[in-house]
C-alpha cells in the first residue's frame, strides 16, 4: 500500500504518461544497496513509516498476517524486493502481481476514512518511504551517499516506481521537492498508529517459525528479549529525526552515539564476510551472473 489522503506533492504538475518500465542492471545505486545483508536493519523503519499512515497503517492491521506469520510474511515480502532490482523482465511481472495483489485491500481507517491499497496517493507513500531510510543507514551502517549519488538514487527510485505501476504524476519529481513531501506527509498525516505500537514494542510476542531447530527453540526465550531491544533501538535510530519526533519517540544524543558505535561494528564486519554472506541470495545470484561466473539457483517466484 502506498500514499496520501490528499495531493501528493508534486505540484499539480501536467498528466505525462509514464515510461516503460526499465529493469536494473550493474552499475546502478540501487544494484549496489539494495542486495547488502545491510539493508535489513533498515527495513523496520520503512515499515514503520508506511504505517504511520493511517490508511497504510489499516490496511496491514486488518489484512496482513505480520501477527500470524511473521515470519512468512517478512520471507516473501524480502524476495519481492529483491526481484525488484535483481529480477531483470521478472521484476516487472512482479510489479503486477503486487497490484494485482492489493486490488481487494480496502477498509475504514481509524479516523473512520474509507482506504484502498491502490489510491495512487497511498500507494506512492509505501514506496516513498525508502528514499531517507536509505539514506539514514547509509550513513550509519555503511558509507554516507554523497549528493551526487543521493540524486541517482533518487531518479532510480522513480524508476523502480515505474516497475511497480507507480505514476511519476504520484511521485515528487526531484531530491528537493521529495524533502518538502516528506516534510508536509510528517507535519499532516502521520501518527502513531496502532501498527506502529506494535511494531516498536519490545515485548512484542514473535514466535519461531514452524520447523525451527529444536536448540535454538529452547533457547528462543532468551535470545528473543535482546534481539527485540536491539530491532526497537536500530528502527527507532533509522527513523528520519522528523518523523521520530511526530511519532513521539525519545532519542538522545547518547542513543544517537550507541547507534554509530553498533554502525561502526557492522560497518568494519560486514566486508570481511564471503561475498555470499554479504549479499542477500537473488542479488549474490545476479551478481555473480553479471561477472560472468558461475551463480546458484535461486527461486526467482516469491512464495
Amino acid at each position: 500500500m502506498q500514499g496520501l489522503s490528499k495531493a501528493s506533492g508534486t505540484g499539480g504538475a501536467a498528466r505525462t504518461p509514464s515510461p516503460e518500465p526499465v529493469p536494473f542492471a550493474p552499475g546502478s545505486v540501487l544494484w549496489d544497496l539494495a542486495g547488502d545483508v545491510r539493508m535489513l536493519f533498515s527495513l523496520p523503519a520503512a515499515l514503520v513509516l508506511q504505517v504511520a499512515h493511517p490508511a497504510v497503517g489499516a490496511g496491514v492491521d486488518d489484512h496482513s498476517v505480520f501477527r500470524t506469520d511473521p515470519w512468512g510474511r517478512a520471507q516473501r515480502s524480502l524476495r519481492s524486493l529483491q526481484l525488484w532490482v535483481y529480477g531483470g523482465e521478472q521484476a516487472l511481472e512482479e510489479g503486477r502481481r503486487l497490484r494485482r495483489l492489493h486490488r481487494t485491500i480496502s477498509g475504514t481507517d481509524g479516523h473512520g476514512r474509507a482506504y484502498h491499497a491502490l489510491t495512487p496517493a497511498y500507494y506512492a507513500w509505501v514506496h516513498a518511504t525508502a528514499y531517507p531510510v536509505f539514506i539514514r543507514a547509509a550513513d550509519c551502517l555503511s558509507r554516507p551517499l554523497d549528493e551526487d549519488e543521493q540524486r541517482r538514487l533518487y531518479d532510480e527510485l522513480l524508476q523502480l516506481g515505474d516497475i511497480l505501476g507507480i505514476h511519476r504524476r504520484d511521485m515528487p519529481p526531484t531530491p528537493e521537492a521529495y524533502w518538502r513531501y516528506f516534510d508536509a506527509m510528517v507535519h499532516d498525516e502521520l501518527e502513531a498508529t496502532v501498527v506502529v505500537r506494535e511494531l516498536l514494542d519490545p515485548h512484542r510476542p514473535v514466535a519461531l517459525p514452524d520447523g525451527s531447530p529444536a536448540l535454538l527453540r529452547r533457547l528462543w526465550p532468551l535470545l528473543r528479549p535482546p534481539l527485540a531491544r536491539l530491532n526497537v533501538f536500530v528502527t527507532t535510530g533509522l527513523l528520519p529525526p522528523a518523523a521520530r519526533e511526530r511519532l513521539g519517540l525519545t532519542w538522545s544524543a547518547r542513543d544517537e552515539r550507541r547507534l554509530r558505535r553498533f554502525g561502526a561494528v557492522v560497518r568494519r564486519t560486514v566486508p570481511l564476510l564471503p561475498e555470499r554472506l554479504r549479499y542477500l541470495p537473488l542479488a549474490y545470484a545476479a551478481r555473480r551472473s553479471a561477472a560472468g561466473l558461475p551463480s546458484p539457483a535461486v527461486q526467482l517466484a516469491p512464495r
